[in-house]
């Protein structure tokens, strides 16, 4: 199941996505829609979390609304930006190879400050647009 909700004012310009339990293709539909919808609703640049903290595992169906998402970010001058530590949830990054593109951060707060949980791997920093 995914939630989406408003960021909280520390973040500003940043939005969250949340997720939790199982993501495969069975159950992938909400967080593919909150996705879709926190996009559409943005004019502009955006700055997006996607919160997978609590999602007990993951499987490639992930990809398709991430790479959506993190390819539409980036055209707008903004970010994706993961929260996982979920074995099966790096495994499915790792595997494809988009384990550069989607580092873990261990928080929203780490996510924000571009401070991946392996720090070889953070984020170059972006000027504002």
């Amino acid at each position: 199941m995914t939630t989406q909700g408003g960021a909280p004012a520390l973040f500003e310009e940043c939005r969250i996505v949340r997720a939790h339990g199982e993501l495969d293709r069975h159950t992938v539909a909400p967080l593919a829609r909150a996705l879709a919808e926190t996009r559409a609703a943005r004019p502009g640049r955006l700055l997006l979390i996607v919160d997978l903290s609590e999602a007990t595992f993951t499987d490639c169906s992930i990809l398709t609304p991430l790479c959506d998402a993190w390819y539409d970010c980036r055209a707008r001058s903004g970010w994706l930006r993961i929260v996982y530590g979920n074995h099966t949830t790096d495994l499915v990054f790792r595997c494809t190879g988009l384990l550069d593109r989607f580092p873990a951060y261990a928080s929203a707060q780490d996510a924000w400050e571009g401070r991946t949980a392996d720090p070889g791997a953070a984020d170059p920093p972006r000027r504002p647009a």
